[in-house]
């Protein structure tokens, strides 16, 4: 299904590569429930979701397995922060984007059943905001990984194909039993001017992007305190909080009353079956954890 590059790694046609992209960014946005970047999830008995990713395509693949969306049409499955891995082409790019890869071409076979939340690292790539790591530009690894793999004919346009799709991606998942999916929530600080109304916007104003805007303290947050939890659930009107973005050694955390976080990014893996069709306890939630 795709072509050997003289390294020895299959990546897809770029033209074919092109058309999936494109078409995910059209069918993410036409996602039922959409509205600007939420989604209220429709026929929805449970949802798989994954901790963040960055580029570990076996974990992906492993996690879509038990997803088994063809015969659970009324599953979702969720995934988050898909980029800047350790994964290295031999001349050093970032693989990452073969994850983003997987999610478009799954996308456009099960357009309502699959999301993709955006991290702080996605908004930190299509912002051009460098986000460094042992001395690393992820930033730069990426765009140089999806330059290694779609050469110099093809590799701007699906770099610039991956950042419109950030964009469009919703940053908040609302189940219908009230559990809430985002990457992460403000800090309490930002919490006073945080506007959920904002995220329902087709487009971001520019400030929302910013440090202390409605998005950026979002996706960028590490307060895990109960009164941050219980605030940022009581603005957003659900029950329950799902995210990623700490790291978690044992795959998950569960650091107050109303959150769980999960982390994919290494072994053990951290993912959640949750049912969604009845209201859940917290510790029911934490009760659906399993990991890889």
């Amino acid at each position: 299904m795709g072509e050997s590059r003289p390294w020895g790694t299959l990546v897809p046609a770029p033209e074919r590569m092109l058309t999936h992209l494109r078409q995910a960014v059209a069918l993410v946005r036409a996602t039922p429930g959409h509205r600007g970047h939420t989604v209220r999830l429709e026929n929805c008995a449970d949802v798989l979701v994954a901790g963040d990713l960055h580029g570990h395509v076996a974990h992906f693949q492993a996690l879509l397995k038990l997803a088994d969306l063809a015969n659970n049409p009324a599953r979702h499955f969720v995934i988050q922060e898909a980029i800047h891995g350790r994964f290295r082409y031999p001349k050093g790019g970032d693989k990452s984007h073969q994850l983003v890869d997987l999610f478009a071409a799954l996308k456009c076979q099960f357009p309502k059943q699959v999301h993709y939340l955006p991290g702080n690292h996605e908004l930190a790539q299509w912002t051009d905001r460098p986000v460094l790591k042992a001395d690393e530009n992820q930033n730069a690894l990426f765009r140089e990984g999806v330059a290694e793999a779609y050469g110099p004919a093809f590799g701007p346009q699906v770099y610039a194909a991956y950042l419109d799709l950030f964009r469009a991606c919703p940053v908040v998942l609302r189940a219908p039993n009230g559990v809430l999916f985002s990457h992460s929530l403000p800090a309490a600080r930002f919490l006073p001017l945080f506007d959920p109304a904002r995220l329902e916007r087709d487009a971001y104003d520019p400030e929302d992007l910013q440090p202390g805007g409605s998005v950026h303290s979002l996706l960028w947050g590490r307060d895990t305190s109960a009164d941050a939890a219980a605030n940022y659930l009581r603005k957003m009107g659900a029950d329950l909080l799902v995210s990623g973005h700490i790291a978690c050694d044992a795959g998950f955390a569960v650091p107050n009353d109303r959150q769980l976080i999960l982390d994919c990014a290494e072994a053990p893996a951290g993912f959640a079956l949750i049912p969604t069709d009845r209201p859940l306890s917290h510790a029911e939630l934490i009760a659906c954890v399993r990991t890889l």
